[in-house]
């Protein structure tokens, strides 16, 4: 690196501001066991590596940077003397993590007076006993409150959920119990219709005729086309009025059946046709006939329609919550973000319309998915509060570089400028007192920046305010097991 040892002067490191109040054994003493050090434009420390020395600056610039998505972010640039770094935190020895939170570069040669980690908590702990306590439970009672409130914020997300997701699962399992017990009379019936169909005048070839009608009844069903409200009461009337005009009682009560199942005159007057010599008594009996074959029909679709909907919305449940899967994997992004949408359908209601713009071609991402799940709730919940429930929900995906994003829009009335830069700070929220911590950006900040080595950020104007968040296709984490690999020879 090309640094070069100096001569440490205690009247010099007197004239910075964090040694200006010590006495001149103090300062012997650091001069002792510390170091002047002439370092060269370029790197002085990498974020992760031990956190073996604490840094003041005595002249030069340096700059602070942090790992975000694959880039250096500048968090620092100074020529202020006496600016420190390094291992600031090495007086809590072992109860903290002891390695460097970012990296230092030098830009123009620079002087820094270094102590070793050791030394420096050996400093802190012997000079500095009562300020050593107050900054042990300052750092740690902030950390602790932190974890408090989030874990606080995530079991409101967790009761939120859970409610929404209650009242999904209720919905078709309500539906479901009616069917069956609507099908179980609609069974009944076509006993009794069947016992009295027998003593009626139907030969053979009519029972067979009749046979092969509901059948194609039935397959009917299945292909039933989508009519509009206005498309179905115009059938309902026609189907009705042919009814009466064919001496059924009350057809106006079986119309809606067979408009639901898709039949039209034509094929009422087929049934017709096929049946015309058998007589009124048993035309009638053989209308009702496949009016309970219809219904059956019809009641097993809405049986089988809501059990599905029941075993998706489990099936969300498991893919938002990872039940049973590894908390770290490859997946597609976008089944992520969908068993979201899922798990908040309830919250975001009938008045947000729900626009997804999907890049299918994306790449599988590397991730701790529940956490990111964690992400999207977050931002989605805070987008359709900000909408106030009624408006444009945006969800775009997109390949940025090396790195696959993820936009979260909403046409609520945006984040003003004034406070833009302070929306991912801990406790910071823009919400009524009690109805949020200020934690869920934070969260989200620290999940995606902090664990997934990503990036995320806002960009808002009124009526288009955007979340963006970056992930990278590579991550540490699978670099690593690549290497793992390698070594092991691929076994």
């Amino acid at each position: 690196m090309g640094n070069t040892r100096l001569i440490c002067d205690p009247d010099e490191l007197r004239t910075l501001f964090l040694f200006e109040k010590l006495n001149d054994e103090q300062l012997a003493w650091l001069c002792k066991d510390g170091r002047v050090e002439r370092f060269e434009p370029g790197p002085v420390y990498a974020e992760g590596d031990p956190a073996t020395c604490f840094y003041v600056l005595m002249d030069g610039e340096l700059v602070l940077t942090k790992n975000s998505g694959g880039e250096q972010i500048e968090l620092v640039r100074t020529t202020h003397r006496g600016a420190y770094s390094g291992a600031w935190t090495a007086y809590m020895g072992d109860k903290v993590d002891q390695h460097y939170a970012g990296s230092m570069t030098v830009t123009t040669p620079a002087t820094f007076f270094v102590l070793d980690a050791d030394s420096f908590a050996k400093m802190m702990k012997e000079w500095f006993p009562m300020a050593l306590h107050l900054l042990e439970g300052l750092f740690f009672g902030n950390r602790n409150t932190n974890e408090i409130l989030g874990q606080r914020e995530r079991l409101l997300a967790l009761g939120s959920l859970s409610a929404g997701l209650t009242h999904e699962l209720n919905n078709p399992a309500a539906a479901a119990v009616r069917a069956t017990s609507s099908l179980r009379d609609r069974v009944a019936g076509m006993r009794h219709k069947l016992k009295m169909m027998a003593h009626g005048k139907f030969d053979s070839n009519t029972m067979e005729a009749l046979a092969q009608l509901q059948e194609e009844a039935a397959a009917q069903v299945l292909k039933a086309p989508t009519l509009t409200s206005m498309e179905a009461a115009d059938r309902e009337d026609e189907i009705g009025d042919w009814l009466t005009d064919h001496a059924i009682d009350n057809g106006w009560d079986l119309a809606p059946n067979f408009v639901q199942a898709g039949f039209d005159i034509d094929w009422m007057e087929k049934v017709h046709g096929t049946l015309s010599g058998c007589g009124p008594d048993v035309f009638e009996g053989a209308i009702r006939w496949l009016n309970y074959t219809v219904e059956t029909e019809l009641l097993m679709n809405e049986i089988t329609d809501s059990t599905n909907r029941i075993s998706s919305l489990v099936n969300a449940a498991k893919q938002y919550s990872q039940m049973d899967r590894a908390p770290f994997q490859v997946v597609d992004i976008h089944e992520l973000l969908d068993s979201t949408l899922v798990m908040l359908a309830r919250k975001i209601g009938d008045d947000i319309e729900v626009v997804k713009e999907y890049d299918r071609g994306l790449a599988p991402v590397p991730c701790f998915a529940a956490e990111l799940n964690q992400v999207w709730t977050n931002l989605i919940d805070n987008a359709v509060s900000a909408m106030g429930g009624h408006g444009v929900l945006t969800i775009r995906t997109y390949r940025e570089n090396e790195c696959v994003a993820v936009e979260i829009g909403d046409t609520g009335p945006g984040v003003p400028a004034e406070i833009r830069n302070r929306i991912f700070e801990p406790f910071f929220t823009t919400k009524p007192v009690g109805e949020g911590t200020g934690l869920g950006l934070d969260i989200s900040f620290r999940i995606v920046v902090n664990k997934h080595h990503g990036d995320i950020r806002v960009e808002s104007e009124p009526g288009n305010t955007r979340f963006i968040v970056r992930l990278p296709l590579e991550s540490p984490e699978v670099a690593e097991g690549e290497a793992a690999q390698s070594n092991t020879g691929g076994n």
